[in-house]
């Protein structure tokens, strides 16, 4: 890893985890001084997380964390939505019956945990339930894309973005039914087409709540 790549690193993983927060200043000469690095790497690195809509540069301010608004929240779940089809469907023809079995495990437990209303375990059950559909998917770089997706979406959580329970009950029931796809080696596209509309349905729930 280059001094640019640790930059990156080091700024993204306090930007997700919200050590950064939406509108704090990035200090260039405080972030070279702790990679040990010249200003060099770590502006080429700020401005790679500024292509990742992470960062913004303001006039007499400089780098800035971007703030999450509605607008970029719904656009990066559709973006999120057609990944995610494509990767469930590339996924399907090598998932095995263990596979499918950790996932019923998986959503059992989102069941049981809506049941008493442990809501922060469920986000964390829902995004391994998709990752681990996303473990047989053949294509590496379309699983990084997804990845750096679901991140930025972890900063709107941590902007207090968040929906309703009562959108859960129905996610649940609609990995049942993904599952069963999977399970009964249904035509890609159909698969596709089904994951597709399951995140979809969540952009329009949070439609819906504003």
């Amino acid at each position: 890893m280059n001094k640019r790549q640790y930059a990156y690193k080091v700024i993204r993983t306090r930007i997700v985890d919200g050590t950064y927060s939406p509108g704090q200043r990035i200090i260039i000469n405080q972030i070279a001084k702790e990679v040990g690095s010249s200003h060099i790497p770590v502006r080429e690195a700020i401005h790679q997380l500024e292509s990742d809509q992470l960062i913004e540069f303001k006039p007499n301010v400089g780098a800035i964390v971007r703030g999450i608004d509605n607008e970029l929240y719904m656009e990066t779940m559709h973006v999120l939505a057609l990944l995610e089809g494509h990767a469930t469907a590339l996924s399907a023809p090598h998932i095995t019956s263990n596979g499918i079995k950790t996932l019923e495990n998986i959503n059992n437990e989102m069941k049981e945990m809506l049941e008493n209303y442990e809501l922060e375990k469920l986000g964390t059950l829902n995004r391994e339930f998709h990752f681990q559909i996303y473990s047989y998917c053949p294509n590496n770089l379309l699983k990084k894309n997804i990845q750096e997706t679901w991140n930025r979406l972890d900063i709107v959580r941590q902007a207090g973005f968040t929906f309703y329970p009562k959108r859960t009950p129905q996610s649940i029931e609609e990995h049942y039914t993904l599952i069963k796809l999977l399970k009964d080696h249904a035509d890609s596209s159909e698969i596709e087409e089904y994951a597709r509309k399951h995140k979809l349905i969540t952009l329009e729930a949070f439609k819906e709540r504003n």
